[in-house]
């Protein structure tokens, strides 16, 4: 089913942006581990709606759990969390059957569901399916954690101001959990400070922009995943492509190696202490499909906000004829600022799939 991914660690999302919930079920987790709750509603707060920057629509995010926990404990049975919608306004949405948004799903959506799809603030194709993937990947990252893995991200970019990038040779769980305390979330303040200008003077202009997140996870062991199709870029790309907005993604140099030479990017090994590492890292930690041990690095680009308030050019369905439609309703001016958790989430999910795999039992 297309609200499914993973294998070993099966997750699956459901509800929809205006419905009376949200939620996730997931299915695979380890039993016997103990939820960090206070930590968990940090990670689901960096996500969450509200501020300057993003949406003025205020939801809690706050997840109930209804089966999966004992005592905040895992007890083997699949982890079912909702979260409740308690802050929509539907009317903002109703002429949308007839006049479908540009860049959004709604025609595609009306077309293949025979005009049976909620199109409300976006129905399940919307960003605040997010949400639930946030539960479960937070989940997913303490659990990655007590076994020596750290994932974090953080914004490369927002239109032409640039971030600096993770160090793909010598990251550390540090530099990933830095970005965390930040907002907008990036390892230089001065950048912050100019996306988060960028970000206003657009919102102002009634307009939106795109951005890029990169995340990082270190202290993954060698030999992860598996060639060809079942790589653990396949896998990671099928799921992070399952996130709303996202255009392109990319591993180590990504498309920058198509203007490399060999000698440039080939990543020399040599041995450090009872290891083997690479002096460079332009595959991303992955070879082949498999995990080289050095951290994984992988951009994740986000489109413009495709709900803007400037008057947009749209087809009325019922007549054939070219109208004019203006977008009501609260939108993020950059979607890429509350994106870098759900990065974080995605990438933790299926790091935490494959090792279950590879492994079978993991540390709890």
């Amino acid at each position: 089913m297309s609200s499914q991914f993973g294998k070993r660690l099966k997750v699956s999302v459901f509800g929809q942006s205006h419905g009376d919930a949200i939620g996730v079920v997931v299915d695979g987790l380890p039993a016997g581990f103990a939820v960090d709750e206070a930590a968990l509603a940090r990670f689901m707060a960096r996500r969450a709606p509200g501020g300057t920057l993003t949406t003025p629509r205020s939801e809690a995010d706050t997840p109930h759990f209804l089966s999966g926990l004992v005592d905040g404990v895992t007890c083997g049975a699949p982890l079912c969390a909702v979260i409740q919608n308690t802050n929509t306004r539907s009317g903002d949405y109703a002429a949308l059957a007839d006049q479908p948004r540009p860049s959004h799903a709604d025609y595609p959506a009306a077309v293949k569901y025979h005009g049976f799809a909620d199109l409300r603030g976006g129905g399940h194709f919307s960003g605040r399916l997010t949400a639930p993937l946030c539960v479960a990947g937070g989940i997913a990252c303490q659990i990655l954690q007590k076994n020596g893995i750290s994932v974090g991200a953080h914004v490369a970019s927002v239109g032409n101001v640039h971030d600096r990038l993770f160090d793909p040779v010598a990251v550390t769980a540090d530099d990933l959990a830095l970005p965390a305390s930040r907002t907008p979330a990036v390892l230089d303040p001065s950048a912050g400070e100019a996306m988060a200008a960028l970000i206003t003077d657009t919102a102002n202009r009634g307009d939106s922009i795109g951005g890029v997140v990169e995340c990082a996870a270190v202290g993954l062991p060698a030999g992860l995943g598996a060639p060809l199709y079942d790589g653990v870029e396949n896998r990671l790309a099928a799921a992070l492509f399952g996130i709303p907005a996202v255009k392109g993604v990319e591993f180590g140099a990504g498309f920058a190696a198509a203007a490399m030479l060999g000698s440039e990017h080939n990543d020399a090994y040599r041995r450090e202490g009872m290891g083997v590492v690479t002096a460079t890292n332009h595959a991303g930690g992955i070879l082949g499909g498999i995990t080289t041990g050095m951290p994984l690095v992988v951009r994740v680009a986000f489109k413009p906000t495709p709900s803007i308030a400037q008057p947009q050019t749209t087809l009325r369905l019922s007549s054939g004829e070219t109208d004019t439609l203006s977008i009501h309703g609260r939108h993020d001016p950059c979607v890429a600022l509350r994106a870098v958790p759900v990065v974080e989430a995605v990438t933790a999910l299926t790091v935490l799939d494959m090792l279950l795999e590879e492994k079978g039992e993991i540390t709890v």
